[in-house]
């Protein structure tokens, strides 16, 4: 299935609150396979969810760092 994905990464300095994000268009079958690229580091943690809309929303933290990751169906 081809998705439109949408990956921000949140700065982690407090004082500034712009955020980076990545725009692309991938293909995968499995989405949960597809994100573990991003689940590297010690302290990881995870939580997906589906809005309203049917975009599966990932909210990942690896040591820190914290990013959403959301999958919209084409």
């Amino acid at each position: 299935m081809v998705y439109e994905e949408i990956r921000e990464i949140f700065n982690k300095c407090s004082g500034n609150q712009m955020r980076d994000v990545f725009v692309e268009e991938i293909e995968t079958g499995d989405t949960d396979e597809y994100v573990k690229r991003y689940l590297t580091g010690s302290d990881i943690k995870c939580e997906k969810s589906i809005n309203e809309k049917g975009a599966i929303i990932y909210d990942i933290e690896t040591d820190g760092l914290k990013q959403r990751i959301a999958l919209t169906a084409l």
